[in-house]
């Protein structure tokens, strides 16, 4: 006989982000009430969060600068303010999109949404390494930085079974011990230390048409911006990690953390 013992994917988290035009749509967007639908549905404003992300939250980002990416998608990279609502369980989430919708039936903005689940290809040792000791969420006044960097894998990544595609997450050796390449694991090492990291899936991968794969989010200090530029650099350069030459990047959006929804609209109105 045999066991029957096969390990769920837990999803830990639900999560969108509502891209928003605020250059077309600043006034009737300021007078919509988004505080009171938050409060209705009990999620907490990320702005002051210690120690990890509020059970059901929401937090308001406003542009700073962004990048084009490989993929195309002006609603992410011309938005002036992104919203990111979040709960452990999908109905928040959806009865805020629901919400928001009823609240401003002319507007269709960019939302980006997925989920969390449990790590995949992490077995104990790089759980430890990776996130055992990751940066929790803590106020803006701490990581003002909120950056968004969606991205998809190319068809062939998905082709490769799924052992294949596990060993580029790790570092490569020649037979005499010397390293060819970091992968993405030690490419990334710098920003353990001081990069809150949040990924959410989609729900099915590859993901359907004008959908990610994956949607990056992070948030740090001013003085560790530098730190997730070179993180980036170093994830990009396919001699360093090979993993890249499947990856097609989104824009790069990146935004300031803001205490307020009025304040993702002060400068339009």
């Amino acid at each position: 006989m045999r066991a029957d013992d096969v390990l769920p994917v837990q999803i830990l988290r639900h999560g969108a982000y509502i891209c928003l035009d605020t250059s077309a749509h600043a006034e009737a967007l300021a007078s919509a009430d988004v505080p009171g639908l938050a409060g209705r549905l009990g999620l907490a404003n990320e702005f002051g969060s210690m120690g990890g992300n509020p059970p059901a939250a929401i937090a308001y980002l406003k542009h700073a600068r962004s990048v084009p990416g490989q993929i195309t998608d002006l609603g992410l990279l011309t938005a002036g303010a992104v919203v990111h609502v979040a709960a452990a369980t999908p109905e928040p989430v959806a009865d805020f999109l629901a919400g928001f919708a009823s609240l401003l039936p002319g507007l269709s903005p960019r939302i980006l949404a997925g989920v969390m689940p449990m790590p995949v290809y992490s077995s104990a040792q790089m759980f430890n390494y990776a996130y055992a000791h990751r940066v929790l969420q803590q106020p803006a006044a701490v990581m003002p930085n909120a950056l968004l960097i969606p991205m998809s894998k190319a068809r062939q990544w998905w082709e490769k079974d799924w052992l294949e595609r596990h060993t580029y997450f790790l570092p490569r050796y020649d037979d005499d011990g010397r390293m060819r390449s970091q992968g993405h694991a030690l490419a990334g090492e710098p920003g353990i230390a001081c990069l809150l990291r949040r990924t959410y899936k989609s729900q099915e991968l590859p993901a359907g048409a004008g959908d990610y794969d994956f949607v990056n989010y992070f948030e740090c200090s001013d003085a560790d911006v530098s730190v997730l530029e070179s993180v980036c650099a170093a994830l990009r350069d396919v001699s360093r990690n090979p993993e890249w030459k499947y990856v097609r990047e989104g824009p790069t959006w990146h935004g300031r953390r803001t205490g307020t929804w009025q304040e993702l609209f002060a400068a339009q109105r």
